[in-house]
């Protein structure tokens, strides 16, 4: 036998193992619920996700695996990992010259991509679901994009005429002064930056497709243009389909209210984003952060597009911007009760993180879900007499289940 043949037959036989590979990932991979398509479903069994953790770019952190094993022993099994590198001790994914002082964006940095798959591979082990979010917005203006290796002035691979991006940007995101965001064909059509955009993402998928417990987002909240998240969108699940796996991806848009139409191009487009990510939603608080939060639910099953709507940023810390520990606590009870496929405390100090606080109320939400027939309870606070705004809360299967929440005390009568 040559060594063509060999070659050959070597080949095949790798490419039979990476077909078996991915086979066995979409058998045992997360997917939307059968049964309760509002619901997602792993390993066959509907479940909801509960969650918490110290940093949201969590593939970067020391003891992971301590943190994650935290997790799980309180019925966590969700967690959000951005591809972000703007803290201290955090890796950038290119090769760094340090000779030129430069990155390399034909070039990996191996360690980075090392962490990454890591973190995939322990969180596989524990059944945690990951959603991952491709573009860490905030990495792209101000003092991060100073340091970003796609800033014209820190690769050696292109300059600032050649792919029009500004060395400084000195903006909110909120403003979209990056170009970074307009590359795609339908906008800028930035070929030399779409090519290294399209390489990470590449890269990104050559790990993540290999297991089957995440989920991806494309941005964090963005204000770009919808034609942005949809070429992405589009482009990640036919990577998926070429190797025979389903993905199901979502946008996060930047607006706190839920009514904004910027999110109807997630509520609206089935065909594009398979779940809704509605975390801004947690920027409201007490009787209205329910009721939008609801709202959207009730006009998604009423346009027949009901599927899982996730919050994997729950907002409120004492020590932070976005609401009192109080507010923070009850919106993750809330989220879980009026129907949230997924709900996570934001790290710390915007939400809870996985302190104790977090621990307690993951796993009485883990208990509550597992003691009741929680898939087919529904929000029902019209059982509730003698009650006050934000004073309690009911998901129920009436005549069989029944489970209130009571924010801070009180009385009602149930119905």
């Amino acid at each position: 036998m040559n060594k063509l043949v060999i070659k050959s037959l070597v080949y095949m036989f790798l490419g039979i193992i990476m077909l078996i590979s991915h086979q066995a990932v979409a058998q045992t991979a997360i997917e939307i619920s059968p049964d309760y398509p509002q619901y997602w479903s792993y390993q066959g069994e509907p479940v909801l996700l509960l969650g918490g953790s110290v940093e949201d770019n969590l593939f970067q952190i020391p003891n992971l695996e301590d943190h994650l094993d935290l997790l799980s022993s309180v019925g966590g099994n969700y967690v959000r990992n951005t591809m972000s590198s703007r803290d201290p001790g955090d890796l950038w994914p290119f090769y760094f010259d340090e000779e030129s002082k430069l990155y390399d964006l034909e070039k990996w940095n191996q360690e980075y991509w090392q962490r990454f798959e890591n973190f995939l591979e322990q969180t596989s082990r524990r059944n945690i679901i990951v959603q991952i979010e491709f573009w860490a917005t905030f990495d792209f203006y101000r003092d991060i994009w100073d340091r970003n290796p796609f800033n014209p002035k820190n690769n050696s691979n292109y300059d600032a005429d050649r792919v029009d991006l500004p060395e400084e940007i000195p903006t909110h995101p909120i403003f979209t002064d990056n170009p970074f965001f307009w590359s795609i064909p339908k906008q800028n059509n930035n070929m030399r930056l779409l090519w290294f955009q399209q390489k990470f993402v590449d890269k990104l998928l050559s790990y993540s497709l290999n297991y089957g417990n995440v989920l991806y987002c494309i941005d964090n909240e963005t204000s770009v243009t919808a034609l942005w998240g949809q070429f992405w969108s589009e482009y990640i699940k036919k990577k998926a389909l070429e190797v025979g796996h389903k993905v199901f991806v979502t946008e996060m848009w930047d607006p706190w209210d839920l009514d904004h139409v910027s999110h109807r191009e997630t509520f609206d487009h089935p065909e594009t984003y398979d779940f809704v990510e509605i975390s801004q939603n947690n920027h409201q608080k007490g009787q209205q952060h329910w009721d939008n939060g609801l709202r959207q639910i009730e006009r998604l099953s009423n346009m027949g597009y009901l599927r899982p709507v996730t919050n994997v940023k729950t907002y409120g810390n004492d020590g932070g911007r976005h609401g009192s520990t109080q507010n923070g606590l009850e919106r993750f009870v809330r989220s879980v009760l009026f129907g949230s496929a997924a709900v996570r405390f934001h790290r710390p100090n915007s939400g809870q993180g996985l302190g104790e606080k977090a621990q307690a109320f993951i796993k009485s939400m883990r208990q509550l879900s597992d003691r009741m027939d929680f898939f087919n309870a529904q929000p029902h606070n019209d059982l509730l007499n003698n009650r006050e705004d934000n004073e309690a809360y009911c998901r129920a299967l009436p005549g069989k289940c029944y489970a209130i929440y009571f924010t801070a005390g009180g009385e009602v009568t149930l119905d």
